[in-house]
């Protein structure tokens, strides 16, 4: 299982057309094969900052998505919003903590 995190620094205008668009593409992404779960998380403190938050399958999921029809047109929409560069992070879950 691999979680994927994507920083997007958004232009504050921009920010609620960008969250919209998200909601509308979302199903698409989460049923897309190996993709186990997708959030969209809003930084508390600097809210043009957004994060994605997702779980695939494994390496070839996330890749077989990211040259995908469904993800060239997601972030060519997101691209064109954006106030700065993104940043992504592939990781793997090595434990788990219950309180």
């Amino acid at each position: 299982m691999i979680i994927r995190i994507v920083k997007l620094h958004f232009k504050a205008e921009e920010l609620e057309d960008f969250k919209s668009y998200f909601e509308s593409i979302a199903p698409q992404i989460r049923k897309f094969e190996g993709c186990h779960h997708l959030e969209l998380l809003q930084q508390v403190d600097m809210p043009e900052m957004i994060y994605t938050y997702s779980y695939w399958e494994d390496e070839d999921a996330l890749e077989r998505y990211r040259y995908s029809e469904l993800f060239k047109t997601f972030w060519a929409v997101a691209k064109s919003k954006f106030a700065g560069k993104p940043e992504a992070w592939s990781l793997n879950k090595i434990a788990v903590v219950e309180g």
